[in-house]
């Protein structure tokens, strides 16, 4: 009964938190939709999404070509990091978390130094009687910045499952007589995939809501749906329709948990979900 109470007390940090930072923001994000700017209910801004589907089309668009990349750069390199020394392992780790500890935009101010007309690209080219490429504020830039800002995300979960991973199946595998294709794909994939679920959705809903990456890497000319929802709240101060916008990104993204969650259901036991 006392470790219940004491159990009990741990919990109560955690229900204030969830409770003011969760579920507080989540009902005004939906009262601010269903209002207007006197408070009175009104469905003219939810009435108002669909000239916004293409927007948001977009923005699943780049976020599922973004999730690709990363997830067919992020795997070989988990595995590749899983199979050298522990001692290397570390430090590789290291080096894919160091980029992380710096101030998200000033990772993106750096591939703007490095993307720029200016930069050490086009300096380069120009410098050996090249002409410079127009590398910035173009569609390719923004998707640039979306890999490199969360191919971390994307990495680091995969590696984790895969580090975990129970070898004595690969070895039964081996002695079975399966070579070492059979033995990635009847093995080593299956018993993976909680990490890569958990990575496509780790990289996938940053990339649909983010607006930062396309306003300095796509110079205004690549408009995702993050940043119809900065301007309402930024420059037109039209916080209803904002919050409308919001709320439909917030239901895209919860489907897109629960199609992880589902597919990760069968590896339940070995962390495959994601809430």
């Amino acid at each position: 009964m006392r470790q219940n109470r004491k159990s009990s007390l741990l919990d109560k940090p955690y229900l204030v938190w969830a409770l003011l930072f969760i579920i507080v923001p989540l009902i005004m994000v939906l009262y601010y939709s269903l209002t207007d700017s006197s408070g009175n209910f009104t469905l003219k801004y939810i009435q108002t999404l669909p000239a916004y589907t293409s927007t948001i089309l977009l923005s699943v668009l780049y976020g599922i070509f973004a999730t690709v990349i990363c997830l067919l750069i992020g795997y070989p390199a988990a595995y590749f990091i899983s199979k050298v020394k522990m001692s290397s392992q570390a430090m590789m780790v290291l080096l894919i978390m160091l980029p992380m500890w710096m101030n998200f935009l000033i990772r993106t101010y750096s591939l703007m130094t490095i993307l720029g007309e200016t930069g050490i690209i086009n300096t380069f080219l120009t410098s050996i009687g090249l002409k410079p490429l127009e590398m910035l504020n173009t569609g390719g830039a923004v998707m640039l910045g979306m890999v490199y800002n969360f191919l971390p995300f994307m990495i680091l979960p995969i590696y984790s499952v895969i580090t975990k991973m129970d070898h004595s199946l690969i070895e039964a595998a081996q002695d079975l007589g399966s070579n070492s294709f059979n033995v990635f794909r009847r093995v080593t994939l299956p018993l993976s995939l909680p990490g890569v679920l958990s990575g496509i959705t780790m990289v996938f809903v940053p990339c649909v809501s983010t607006f930062y990456i396309t306003q300095k890497l796509g110079g205004g000319r690549i408009v995702l749906i993050g940043d119809v929802i900065e301007t309402q709240f930024q420059s037109a101060n039209n916080y209803n329709l904002g919050a409308s916008l919001s709320f439909v990104l917030m239901i895209l993204m919860l489907i897109c948990l629960g199609v992880m969650n589902y597919l990760g259901a069968d590896n339940e036991n070995e962390g495959g979900m994601i809430i």
